[in-house]
């Protein structure tokens, strides 16, 4: 604020400048399902009646196709896979039956590109970094990304059920990636790993049998497994380490008065055991994916 005016009003100006203050310095509850948890403005979470995109219906997007484990038989509405069961929590948490909840096809690089949104979330292992937080609002994490070992079929690698089963390996990973990292924090494997610039390099090598095994994260690895290299399989995965954990979350608009609310719903799925069922469900159970210990 801007004083030069003052010395001929002096106490007006110091009632202007200590009513600033007040206003400035009040304490403002940005915590989940707070007065101001919706984004901008206030808006209640009253179950059932948000300021939806479609009023009395909550909009959600996804890609297609829309790959298991995180939907089932490219169909989003049915309830399986883990993401499609994930977000139907969120929305029966947001006071939104099955019925309420309408699907749009969004492509993967649209929904964290800029601009408006014609959805209320969107759902497709979006992963939350500060980059996409400039065209976005997110959710709380709903999934904490964990890395994973990928090797042929009937290898010597394939065979490996524990770290230490992995130690006289050789293994590849992208440069600068989280899985080269735990290779070399992790694994500690008794030869150098082979450093890959992009993961196509890695599949390659794999294929090609210059390493027993490559790393990545384990959605890249389904991925991988399922629609690249079919030959090859998910040996396992490490347990999620580290203060900085890579989540998915859900994507909002910029502006959405729900990211709040959004938020509410996936802390109070975490805290009761929801999220993990979830979770040992569609994703460690159903693809038979161990941990490595």
């Amino acid at each position: 604020m801007r004083l030069a005016n003052c010395p001929l009003r002096l106490a007006a100006c110091t009632t202007v400048v200590l009513l600033a203050a007040a206003v400035g310095c009040a304490p403002q509850d940005e915590s989940p399902g707070g007065p101001r948890a919706a984004g901008r403005g206030t808006q209640s979470c009253d179950r059932g009646k948000l300021p939806t995109v479609a009023r009395g219906t909550l909009t959600i997007g996804t890609d297609k196709p829309a790959y298991a484990p995180w939907f089932h038989d490219d169909d989003p509405a049915s309830g399986k896979g883990f993401e499609s069961a994930v977000a139907y929590a969120v929305a029966r948490q947001l006071g939104y039956d099955k019925g309420a909840v309408h699907w749009q096809t969004v492509p993967f690089n649209n929904a964290f590109a800029p601009g408006e949104k014609k959805f209320d979330f969107d759902i497709n292992q979006v992963s939350i970094n500060a980059a996409r937080k400039r065209a976005v609002a997110f959710s709380s994490g709903y999934y904490d990304v964990r890395q994973a070992v990928i090797a042929l079929k009937g290898s010597k690698a394939a065979h490996a059920r524990s770290i230490a089963g992995l130690r006289r390996l050789k293994l590849g990973a992208q440069v600068g990636s989280t899985s080269l990292d735990v290779i070399h924090d992790t694994v500690r494997p008794t030869q150098p790993p082979a450093v890959f610039q992009k993961n196509d390099l890695a599949k390659s090598a794999l294929r090609n049998g210059q390493v027993d095994a490559i790393l990545t994260d384990l959605p890249t690895a389904f991925f991988i497994t399922s629609a690249e290299v079919k030959d090859a399989e998910v040996v396992g995965q490490f347990a999620a380490t580290g203060a900085a954990k890579e989540q998915f979350g859900l994507v909002l608009d910029k502006e959405s008065r729900l990211t709040g609310c959004v938020s509410a719903a996936v802390d109070a799925l975490r805290r009761n055991g929801t999220l993990a069922a979830l979770e040992k469900k569609w994703l460690t159970d159903a693809v038979s994916v161990p941990v490595l210990t």
